[in-house]
């Protein structure tokens, strides 16, 4: 868990940079959504608790890591010493 007004904090960060390349479409609406031809991860802040809720689909198993992975990426620099549950 993070602090209050924390999680809003890290998605306007994330928002601002250039952490999905390999992205079809990347939306910044209400956090941020990386399309892929194969799928999505989302990143947004909770309105009811201080957290980041992340969600993720894909078409197959290696193409769901992979997004996963690139959320990391992103988001780990941010906030290191935060866990990533997943």
């Amino acid at each position: 868990q993070l602090a209050e007004g924390e999680p809003h904090a890290l998605i306007n960060q994330l928002q601002g940079m250039n952490a999905f390349g390999t992205a079809a479409r990347v939306l910044t609406i209400d956090g941020v959504r990386a399309d892929y031809a194969d799928g999505f991860g989302l990143a947004r802040a909770s309105n009811t608790t201080p957290v980041i809720v992340l969600r993720f689909e894909a078409d197959t198993a290696s193409a769901l890591e992979r997004i996963k992975k690139d959320f990391r990426a992103a988001l780990q620099p941010l906030k290191p010493d935060a866990p990533l549950p997943y």
